[in-house]
């Protein structure tokens, strides 16, 4: 928690309770909640709170790159705190989003530039498959 301290007085950004909450929640689960589930799971303990803040407090932590948007493709985006660049994996059925872990593409931005006259920046990448919990049903 220091960290977001930190970078917000950095940024001369004012650091809500809201926005900790949101970033506490983020950093206490690896499931890519959207929004919409970020802002249920708090309601409770921040029933004044508004889905409109919670997208707000989103775009605030993006900004000072605490947390990291996912573009899975069902029409709205899951949020992650793990910012270190690493592959995710979606289950085509219900939906989850896990992270891959003990696999590296941290070289994959230098091994492109040979096949592209683009300036690479970065790169996301995302697997597709069918989880444990859907296989069985």
């Amino acid at each position: 928690m220091d960290n977001i301290k930190t970078i917000f007085k950095e940024k001369k950004l004012k650091l809500t309770p809201q926005r900790i909450a949101v970033y506490k929640y983020l950093c206490s689960t690896k499931e890519h909640p959207s929004a919409e589930i970020i802002y249920k799971a708090l309601h409770s303990d921040y029933p004044t709170m508004s889905l409109a803040t919670v997208y707000k407090a989103l775009k605030t932590l993006l900004s000072v790159n605490l947390v990291q948007e996912l573009n899975v493709g069902e029409g709205n985006f899951r949020y992650d705190a793990n910012i270190l660049t690493h592959p995710h994996i979606q289950c085509i059925s219900c939906g989850r989003v896990d992270d891959i872990e003990e696999i590296s593409f941290e070289n994959l931005n230098e091994k492109v530039k040979s096949y592209t006259d683009y300036k690479v920046l970065s790169h996301k990448i995302y697997f597709y498959g069918i989880c444990n919990k859907c296989k069985k049903e």
